[in-house]
């Protein structure tokens, strides 16, 4: 059970990591990936992005139930739950 809420993490944040790189490419106008993240953290839409980068997370949750992996899910909800209070923490600061 843990093991398997542990790879929900990771896939979790795996997701995560890629849907970030992913936005930041997208959106940065031909930006590298740091310009476009310090850019993000100094006009204050880094939560934002980290936002559109969980969306993948989306993804992995809804194929960790389809395969009836609900602890691994867990571990999807419970990544994107804590990546859900970061994106408030860095709207408050």
């Amino acid at each position: 059970m843990k093991k398997d809420i542990f790879i929900g993490i990771l896939v979790g944040l795996i997701a995560n990591s890629i849907g970030l790189i992913l936005a930041a490419t997208l959106l940065g106008g031909g930006d590298d990936f740091t310009t476009v993240i310090k850019a993000a953290a100094k006009e204050g839409f880094l939560g934002k992005l980290i936002s559109l980068g969980a969306v993948l997370n989306l993804i992995a949750f809804f194929v960790f139930i389809k395969k009836r992996k609900d602890y691994r899910a867990r571990g999807v909800l419970l990544i994107t739950v804590i990546l859900a209070v970061c994106t408030f923490v860095f709207k408050l600061f």
